[in-house]
């Protein structure tokens, strides 16, 4: 596939990050490489254990030594990461949302299975992600094995941790390549006013649908309570690994596919944005999304999980809830 974007001038240097080894991110290592952070701020005092019932418990800061979703702390990754979202905002627009629908949705890519998407996400770092630098699988599998650790009967949440960033698979050759700010990131809806508690809110003035008098009021387009699945939605790696999923007859319950759907969706499931457009099953199915949230953003480590122990336990899951080969 090959998919024609205008690719924007991007201002200023990214520079290059320095990897910090695993003796330098006071963390401790649990059963199948699982990371316990240490707070360094406080004389390397655990602040993220196992306490009696083997619960996770979110750490403070990252493994940058900022708290999570610091967009303004002095980090290596900051400046990076704020031009991503100048492009992001700059450039995802309706029109531009809905022809990657359209597109992608063909699912004429590529055909494999699951696992061997996950094999191809040690190719992929998020620029967009101030609290990781590390290949995205790493992600994947911390996420799913803290989550295992506190719902061990759930295993379509466990599942849904697994593969919910599958579609970063966007930004590779064979996926298009598609540059980074219609791959990551945080997400929004697109056809109503721009909410400010959208982190660099600042740069949707440069957006054509920032003036248009049909998007730039609350309710835009839509109309109040009329379901988040007809509210376009920043195009990115949600809504694409949404459309995999959904189209290829997965069997996971639909709290699985909308917090693979709107996991970035960060102005509604942290800021409490744009939930009137929501309907009785998004409120249900947000109950799922909080939860999962906690996992997916504290989780993140640089330390590794012990791949090839948690392996055959993911794979009996996908087996479970998805066909052998999938159409992406």
């Amino acid at each position: 596939m090959t998919i024609l974007i205008d690719q924007p001038e991007i201002i200023g240097s990214q520079g290059d990050t320095n990897k910090l080894s695993p003796d330098q991110t006071n963390e401790l290592v649990l059963d199948a490489g699982f990371v316990v952070p240490k707070d360094v701020s406080n004389n390397g005092r655990v602040i993220s254990e196992l306490v009696s019932n083997n619960e996770f418990i979110a750490p403070e800061i990252n493994s940058f030594g900022q708290s999570f979703r610091d967009y303004d702390a002095e980090s290596e990754r900051q400046k990076s990461v704020e031009e991503f979202y100048r492009l992001n905002h700059i450039y995802q627009t309706y029109d531009f949302v809905k022809k990657m629908r359209e597109e992608y949705g063909m699912l004429n890519t590529v055909e494999m299975s699951i696992w061997e998407c996950c094999e191809l996400l040690n190719e992929v770092v998020d620029d967009s992600d101030p609290d990781l630098d590390e290949p995205q699988i790493e992600h994947l599998l911390q996420t799913a094995e803290a989550i295992r650790k506190d719902y061990p009967d759930e295993d379509w949440l466990h599942l849904t941790a697994l593969i919910h960033d599958l579609g970063k698979v966007l930004l590779l050759p064979v996926f298009g390549g598609l540059p980074q700010w219609a791959v990551v990131g945080d997400t929004h809806p697109l056809g109503c006013a721009f909410d400010e508690s959208i982190v660099h809110y600042k740069y949707f003035k440069e957006n054509p649908d920032y003036n248009n008098p049909e998007f730039n009021t609350k309710n835009g387009i839509y109309t109040e309570g009329c379901g988040l699945e007809n509210v376009m939605i920043s195009w990115g790696h949600d809504d694409y690994m949404y459309l995999v999923a959904k189209e290829n007859g997965t069997t996971l319950p639909q709290a699985g596919l909308f917090i693979i759907r709107y996991h970035s969706f960060y102005p509604l499931h942290k800021c409490g944005a744009y939930k009137h457009f929501m309907n009785k099953e998004d409120e249900e199915n947000l109950k799922w999304l909080h939860i999962f949230n906690k996992y997916d953003l504290y989780s993140k480590s640089k330390v590794r999980v012990d791949i090839e122990k948690v392996k055959p336990y993911y794979l009996s899951l996908i087996e479970k809830y998805f066909p052998a080969k999938l159409k992406w």
